[in-house]
């Protein structure tokens, strides 16, 4: 089977021909460390570190590079509010990205690339492009003259004269309205650590021309897959495109994929409706908060569960939505572990097979169409519905042969080798990866009592044919977040 990939380039889907058979490059545009990452900064590693396991899964040698972007306006001026360095700034930033990444198991990036550390290169490629005559130096900046590139604009498909330069075009610097900066000469007052050595005198590079030095150092001048979010086609990439091809004369990326943006109403996630302010709202979002709220698995199951192209809708009901999804499998593999003695995630394999035939024929059929939809265009959300499908086949397959009550050895081998295949397929997107946490400490050994209790008092209930009191401690625990699972062998609960 071949794998389909919509590129963004040609506004078109096209079969995944990689530059060298068998290797594949991949660049993500990373975040400018001057500000915490919010959930935005997390949504394409977690995409894109999917499908690179599923790549790998492929057969596929597979490079991808996150860059770091440490040179920065925004840098020096957050560092100046702060009474900081830009160093100290980018570090303490950089680290607090990297630790979200780690807990959000984004484990496929093999080289991160930071601005600072690439200057050589950046300056390789501008004195390639003064060379060709596609940029030119006024006042110590030097820019490149979009009208010297005869399609530009063929990936947004905008012209050179939308792109927002007003303050260079009102000094008169520039030769033409669309051009960009790829080198700045210094300013009066900026700190040392922002002054580089250039032929054109000290000063730091523009932003494009970093992502095109660092992609082209780890991938070569031209690679398979160049990825960031839509807000992010024009004008950087559309200018990485520009500068990149003009001073090599060949194909930038072969492959453009965006990823939607995070969309969000403050007031949906809101702690609650007294608080409405959308400082604080954002706060919530940052990264670092939202991993002490919810599990990282929640979040990566949550933003793989729409498809990479489509806008992700960030809200409390939302997330509320995928928890739920997700405890389907949960509850699955607590039954696997409950009738085997063994952890399930010990099973995981994608080549487990069972014995019988019609368990057997639904692995099959499953897993197929998990591999269909991630061959269309790294379809994650169809791949997990295909996930999803699998797991009620399993429950049934476990009720039919009473596993929970007469435990027979072999129903619960071909369960759990099912349930083995189930979160393999789920690997290959980051998930299933460890168990979730348990709760400890003595509020949670006093709740697990107490809800003994009810269930027992909920029992007695039943035995009297006193239904209606059964159903309220249901209905009201519920109210709570907290279901009840009635299943042959007891009663289990669970907070949703």
């Amino acid at each position: 089977m071949n794998i389909v990939v919509y590129n963004t380039l040609t506004d078109r889907k096209e079969l995944f021909q990689p530059v060298a058979p068998g290797k594949v490059g991949i660049y993500v545009c990373g975040p400018t460390v001057y500000k915490p990452s919010h959930i935005g900064h997390a949504v394409g590693p977690i995409i894109f570190d999917a499908i690179k396991r599923y790549l790998v899964y492929r057969g596929y040698d597979v490079t991808w590079v996150v860059n770091i972007t440490d040179v920065d306006d925004k840098l020096i001026e957050e560092a100046r509010l702060q009474d900081t360095t830009t160093v100290e700034l980018a570090e303490r930033v950089t680290a607090d990205y990297l630790d979200a990444m780690k807990k959000l198991h984004v484990d496929g990036i093999d080289v991160m690339p930071k601005a600072s550390e690439h200057m050589g290169d950046i300056c390789g490629i501008i004195q390639k492009l003064m060379e060709k005559g596609f940029a030119y130096v006024s006042d110590g900046d030097v820019y490149f003259d979009v009208t010297r590139d005869d399609d530009y604009g063929k990936l947004s498909n905008r012209s050179a004269e939308e792109q927002e330069s007003r303050r260079e075009l009102q000094s008169g610097v520039k030769r033409n309205p669309g051009d960009f900066a790829l080198w700045k000469a210094a300013k009066p007052g900026e700190p040392d650590e922002v002054r580089f050595d250039s032929p054109w005198g000290e000063g730091r590079p523009g932003w494009h021309i970093e992502c095109s030095a660092m992609s082209m150092r780890y991938l070569g001048e031209t690679f398979d897959i160049h990825g960031g979010g839509r807000d992010l086609i024009f004008p950087h990439h559309e200018n990485e495109i520009a500068q990149s091809e003009s001073a090599t004369g060949k194909p930038f990326a072969r492959y453009w994929m965006h990823n939607g943006l995070t969309r969000f109403d403050t007031k949906k996630i809101a702690k609650s409706d007294a608080d409405p302010d959308a400082q604080r709202v954002l706060q919530r979002l940052t990264l670092h908060n939202l991993l002490d709220e919810f599990s990282p698995e929640l979040i990566r199951f949550f933003v793989l569960s729409t498809h990479y192209r489509r806008p992700i809708e960030f809200s409390d009901e939302e997330l509320q939505s995928r928890r739920k999804g997700l405890e389907t499998f949960y509850r699955l593999f607590e039954r696997i572990e409950r009738v085997s003695g063994e952890s399930a995630y010990t099973a995981s394999d994608l080549e487990a097979t069972a014995s019988d035939e019609a368990l057997n024929t639904a692995l099959t059929q499953h897993t197929k169409r998990f591999v269909e939809a991630m061959d269309e265009d790294f379809n994650t959300a169809a791949g997990i519905a295909a996930m999803f499908n699998l797991a009620p086949v399993i429950n049934r397959f476990m009720d039919e042969n009473k596993v929970d009550t007469e435990r027979p050895a072999a129903a619960i081998a071909d369960a759990r080798a099912a349930t083995g295949r189930l979160i393999g397929l789920g690997r290959l997107l980051g998930l299933f990866l460890e168990p979730p946490p348990e709760k400890t400490g003595a509020s949670d050994e006093l709740l697990n009592k107490v809800m003994q209790v009810l269930i027992d008092v909920r029992a007695h209930c039943r035995n009297k044919k006193d239904f209606e009191a059964a159903d309220m401690i249901r209905d009201r625990l519920a109210e709570n977040g907290i279901s009840l699972e009635d299943r042959a062998d007891g009663t289990t609960w669970r907070a949703d």
